[in-house]
């Protein structure tokens, strides 16, 4: 039997790896297959969350990296996977996404003559200003073989000249989670928790260093969520990066924006598709309501996935207080247009990652 490794990093990778870890169950006879958890971004009660939340086993490995610089963290990364490399010999490797674990353990694995495989390849936000964007191109240049969300990927590693039998057109791992989770988010108490009315209050994420490590920008995001907390609630569910910046700014947050802790997927996902909009700087969730068909307000000069602008539910705008807000009333006086799911965002990506895998390569 085979051996299979796939690394997850930081929160959005557990929502890319978890599907591909039931779809290899399908091939049991064929694949072993194990998830090793660099622990880039740790906190005990989440992982936790997130492992009962997507039925995941807990990981065979878990490296503990904790945070750092770029190359401090890069560098732990890369020599914990390569014992973990040596010890678990594995046949092949799958890393997701674009955090720093993902080139880590993508270098480790090339170099020792391990086939790999990048899930998510070929999204491109051209900003290289973003550690994301130089992590995603270095992870595509080196690995074997690439497996690709959305056709603007498909058309970037075409014309860096990949060669076309090593790209893979899946569809969205990510969105296999949420439909799989889905049922369970019908079941989430979190609205009755928090006092809300489904369909009449905004969520809220930011995280991005071009938005929280400025004094200025954050203050600006700050006042943008008063004024738009003085006609409907707004649920802030606060990334440790963010809350540490506000804290140590002194910035206060108006009372009418509901700040929470971080808050576990099925609880997230309960909350993203009753919202009457979000406002947001990640790049998973530009997907997510996509899929959901909830209008989303992308607070960045770039996005790495175009699909959810061209045909879907997402709304790309400068990162500006007037920006912002104009695209908060084009959405609340119903000047959005419906979007459209994604091909092959169907909840089957997984499945057929882990059937290239083994007609290919078992």
């Amino acid at each position: 039997m085979k051996k299979i490794l796939s690394v997850v990093g930081a929160r959005p990778n557990f929502m890319k790896v978890a599907p591909i870890h039931r779809a290899f169950g399908a091939y049991s006879e064929t694949w072993e297959h194990h998830i090793v958890h660099t622990g880039q971004h740790y906190d005990a009660a989440m992982s936790d969350a997130f492992f009962r939340d997507l039925d995941m086993p807990h990981p065979s490995w878990f490296l503990g990296v904790g945070s750092g610089s770029h190359a401090e963290q890069t560098a732990r990364v890369m020599t914990g996977f390569e014992q973990v490399c040596a010890e678990a010999k594995p046949d092949y490797v799958i890393v997701v996404g674009d955090v720093n674990s993902t080139i880590a353990c993508a270098l480790v694995s090339v170099k020792l003559g391990i086939r790999t495989a990048h899930v998510e390849a070929g999204l491109r936000s051209f900003d290289r200003m973003m550690p994301e964007e130089i992590n995603r191109i270095a992870t595509d240049a080196i690995v074997d073989d690439l497996f690709v969300t959305e056709a603007s990927g498909m058309a970037h590693l075409q014309h860096d000249g990949v060669d076309p039998s090593r790209i893979h057109f899946v569809g969205n791992t990510m969105i296999d989670s949420l439909l799989y989770a889905l049922p369970k988010s019908e079941k989430s108490t979190i609205h009755v928790d928090l006092g809300l009315q489904p369909g009449n209050y905004a969520l809220v994420t930011m995280h991005r260093p071009s938005n929280v490590d400025d004094p200025v920008q954050l203050r600006m995001i700050v006042d943008v969520l008063s004024t738009v907390a003085s006609d409907m609630p707004m649920v802030f569910p606060v990334h440790p990066r963010t809350r540490k910046n506000l804290q140590n700014l002194g910035i206060e947050v108006p009372a009418n924006v509901h700040m929470i802790d971080p808050v576990g997927y099925v609880d997230f996902l309960a909350l993203m598709r009753l919202a009457a909009f979000v406002l947001t700087d990640s790049g998973g969730i530009q997907e997510e309501t996509t899929a959901l068909g909830v209008p989303c307000i992308t607070s960045r000069t770039t996005t790495e996935r175009p699909v959810t602008v061209e045909i879907g539910t997402n709304v790309l705008v400068e990162p500006t207080r007037s920006g912002i807000l104009q695209a908060v009333a084009m959405i609340r006086s119903g000047g959005m247009r419906a979007g459209q799911v994604p091909p092959l965002w169907d909840g089957h990506a997984a499945d057929r990652i882990a059937a290239v895998i083994t007609a290919h390569y078992s």
